[in-house]
């Protein structure tokens, strides 16, 4: 074999597991193969489900035959959309002191919600230098990848109990409270845990909030679910909210997604907000400019259409209850296929205990399977779901779950 000629300093780098399995999971001829891996909403049948309220407005755009549909928006994005989401995101209302409030609040618009953790990643690592970006173990894969890209040092918190299949927050609490150090960045979920489904309680989210505060350490949080894991917009943002309102002293920023709770997966829609403290609102523009220069030199500026269908929805009073009646719909299906696993698991009296699947929250379960139990699962039920045990509960259905349930019970007491 020759020698190549090139001047590039590459080698490989691992496949991503979640595009990996899909793929092994498209080309399975398997009739009774079970997609657990991938994070987008499917419905009993086993098929994409455009929200119905997402098509209405679709329809009500082309109607619209906006002349300005396809031309550039400005680089910090589509300037309405942009207040459309933070206050969905914040949930201002009316109430007293809005106006101070959103003077804290500077945002543009991202490609989804990876681009605004990528985008805030950046930002934070070209103009905060923090020492160090804590994130929870275990986290979304690509969390470790944006700030590895991003250049900042990363180091993980306790975040889940294996013994327990529970979230250890005494261990969380104890890492940051010993380990972690002014001026560090702490990333949390701001609802439904990925991969987890733990989530803090309210009287937890508040101890860390203070600590965060009593620290001086920044919190980075990642909203992938409003309204998707509770089917409450409100109940979704509670840690943000809280945060924001409570510690008006501690600057903090939130990534936006809008692929689940729009099942615009494809649309890449999302928002990146940075919060200033309350003392600081004059720097607000600054950061927005800022961030703008870091859009202009990577993609310019944030996708259309997507952005479009939301405003288009969260504008209409009509549609904005539509909206929401989509989101009982796709987070009770949810909760639906979770009872049905645990009640199958329990019926079978499959060895282990399995409250935990029911007590997790949104898309994903962290099932407590081993990386063996899940090869097993794949090479002879044809069950896909990652080497974690993560497993997407949006892929059960009632014609597949007993046979999920069935296919569990058979390679745990066979391993035994």
């Amino acid at each position: 074999m020759s020698k190549i000629d090139t001047r590039l300093n590459v080698s490989p780098v691992p496949p991503d597991e979640i595009f990996a399995l899909n793929g092994a999971y498209a080309v399975d001829p398997h009739p009774q193969k079970v997609s657990l891996g991938v994070g987008v909403y499917r419905t009993d049948d086993g098929k994409p489900w455009p929200l119905p309220v997402v098509q209405k407005a679709e329809k009500e755009l082309v109607v619209d035959d906006d002349l300005f549909r396809h031309e550039y928006t400005a680089i910090e994005g589509d300037v309405p959309f942009l207040g459309i989401a933070r206050d969905l995101m914040f949930g201002f209302e009316g109430k007293q002191g809005e106006a101070e409030a959103k003077a804290r609040i500077g945002s543009v618009q991202t490609v989804a919600g990876t681009g605004a953790n990528h985008l805030g990643a950046l930002f934070l690592a070209h103009h905060m230098k923090p020492p160090t970006v804590w994130l929870s173990n275990p986290s979304w894969a690509n969390h470790q990848t944006i700030w590895e890209l991003a250049g900042v040092p990363r180091k993980t918190y306790p975040y889940y109990h294996a013994a327990t299949r529970s979230f250890d927050f005494e261990g969380m609490m104890s890492s940051l409270e010993s380990e972690a150090q002014e001026g560090d960045v702490v990333l949390l979920h701001a609802c439904a845990h990925n991969p987890t489904g733990l989530d803090p309680n309210k009287e937890q989210w508040v101890a860390i909030a203070d600590l965060c505060e009593r620290k001086k350490l920044f919190p980075f949080f990642d909203s992938a679910y409003q309204g998707f894991a509770s089917g409450s917009v409100e109940e979704d943002a509670w840690a943000v909210r809280y945060f924001f309102n409570n510690k008006p002293d501690m600057e903090m920023c939130v990534a936006q997604s809008f692929s689940k709770n729009f099942g615009l997966y494809g649309q890449r829609v999302g928002a990146f907000h940075y919060c200033t403290n309350r003392a600081s609102t004059t720097i607000r523009d600054i950061v927005v400019n800022n961030l703008c220069h870091l859009i202009r030199g990577e993609f310019s500026m944030g996708p259309r259409v997507g952005c479009s269908i939301v405003k288009k929805v969260l504008t209409s009073e009509e549609l904005t209850a539509d909206w929401h009646q989509d989101l009982q719909v796709m987070s009770s299906r949810i909760k639906a296929m979770r009872k049905a696993l645990y009640s199958e698991l329990v019926r079978l009296q499959t060895p282990g205990t399995w409250e935990h699947i029911i007590q997790q929250n949104g898309m994903f379960s962290y099932t407590g399977l081993s990386p063996k139990q899940v090869y097993a699962l794949k090479d002879k039920y044809h069950i896909y779901l990652l080497k974690s045990g993560r497993a997407s509960i949006s892929g059960l259905s009632q014609k597949n779950v007993a046979y999920v349930a069935q296919a569990i019970d058979d390679v745990i007491r066979n391993e035994n």
